[in-house]
């Protein structure tokens, strides 16, 4: 008797092992040996994978396919052989950074420098600002977030402690594989669990498990929303997104610097101090946001 191919997603991986949602319920597989030989310098299987199984029972089964990927999320991970891509998310339809409104306050630099690597893999993002039951100016953060959404970048202004503006996040998540990102302090368990109770829990145990020692076995897993869609969790935002970008290319990873470039009168113009330049003009007029611009040229010449 034959058995039917099963097409499922990958949402959780770990010790070679990955476990798969179909259909007809999770499966725990293993790569076919030929699938193994394909591999690079990039990860041949991540969660977020859309993939083919063949059933070996019940429980397991062993995947026949990995589907052509739509983007992914990487950072430089260390291989004998020189650099290696490590895939974090495979096919995710957004990325949200979440910071903190105060305790801690917003570090601009840093969410700049994540744009950038989703800029660089066409992922869309959003801006999760948490914590505004407790900013003493909300103006004040209104004002320095003011210019994402004109760029393409969505800015949320939430509250795990009242629910303020929740729904609407939630409403954002459905049906979606969001990657979940920022850094240490800013709430990001009492979000997840005021979004979904117990979500923030279950993330953080994971993250635990991943991070205890050196050679511990990473776990990747895909967690499932009650309203539909998946969410993971990052690890450090700092070692993700321009690990493969020369400088050169910086300008292009910032929307508003892009489309000024044609006009700077020298075509390998830094935007620093050559004469004739569109995109300083732009940010001595205020076009550009001084700060957007003060990111690209510490990101650029290693101030970053």
């Amino acid at each position: 008797m034959s058995v039917s191919v099963l097409s499922g997603l990958v949402i959780r991986t770990q010790s070679g092992f990955a476990h798969v949602y179909t259909p007809d319920g999770i499966y725990i597989c293993r790569l076919r040996g030929k699938l193994k030989q394909l591999h690079s310098i990039s990860d041949i299987l991540a969660i977020g994978d859309t993939v083919e199984i063949t059933p070996i029972n019940a429980r397991q089964g062993v995947i026949e396919k990995v589907q052509e990927r739509t983007g992914v999320l990487s950072r430089q991970a260390p291989a004998a052989r020189g650099i290696h891509e490590q895939v974090l998310v495979a096919n995710p339809d957004q990325a949200l950074l979440v910071f903190a409104c105060a305790n801690p306050a917003p570090h601009v630099r840093m969410v700049d420098r994540f744009l950038i690597g989703l800029e660089k893999y066409h992922i869309r993002s959003r801006i999760v600002l948490n914590k505004t039951d407790i900013a003493s100016d909300m103006d004040i953060i209104r004002a320095m977030f003011a210019h994402y959404p004109g760029l393409g970048t969505p800015v949320h202004y939430v509250s795990a402690k009242t629910r303020e503006g929740l729904d609407e996040l939630q409403t954002e998540l459905t049906d979606k594989i969001s990657v979940l990102a920022g850094p240490s302090g800013v709430g990001k368990t009492s979000l997840l669990n005021a979004l979904q109770p117990g979500l923030g829990l279950r993330v953080r145990e994971v993250s635990k498990f991943t991070s205890k020692g050196r050679h511990t076995t990473h776990v990747r897993e895909l967690f499932p929303l009650r309203t539909g869609g998946w969410l993971a969790d990052l690890p450090g935002i700092r070692s993700i997104g321009l690990w493969d970008i020369e400088p050169e290319e910086l300008d292009g990873y910032f929307p508003e610097i892009r489309e000024l470039v044609p006009d700077c009168q020298f075509n390998d113009c830094t935007h620093r101090s050559e004469p004739g330049c569109a995109v300083r003009e732009a940010a001595e007029s205020g076009k550009i946001n001084p700060a957007r611009y003060d990111s690209y040229l510490r990101l650029r010449f290693g101030d970053g």
